[in-house]
């Protein structure tokens, strides 16, 4: 398993505690919707520094969460999810 997957398991099981939308936690995370969407479908390499950042970044939205760094980068089978993107805007009836 790649290191790249793992972070995209890791930020979909964070996405999905917080029950945010992708355009949201892109927003966490001080990012772009794409290059989220990229990451999590494992379409984008990610740098030791922007993984630093979400890092940060998560820290910063949940202060009790007391996040690693290398937390992100840990596999944990229990954290797969099927979780999509859900979209914010809803359709009116």
């Amino acid at each position: 398993m790649t290191i790249f997957k793992i972070l995209a398991i890791n930020l979909k099981y964070y996405r999905k505690i917080y029950n945010m939308s992708q355009e949201r936690f892109a927003e966490v995370l001080g990012t772009s919707l794409a290059y989220l969407n990229e990451i999590e479908n494992q379409k984008r390499n990610v740098s030791l520094k922007t993984i630093a950042k979400f890092t940060n970044r998560l820290n910063a939205y949940d202060k009790s969460l007391n996040l690693k760094f290398s937390t992100l980068l840990n596999y944990d089978e229990s954290l797969e999810t099927n979780y999509k993107r859900i979209d914010e805007k809803k359709k009116p009836n």
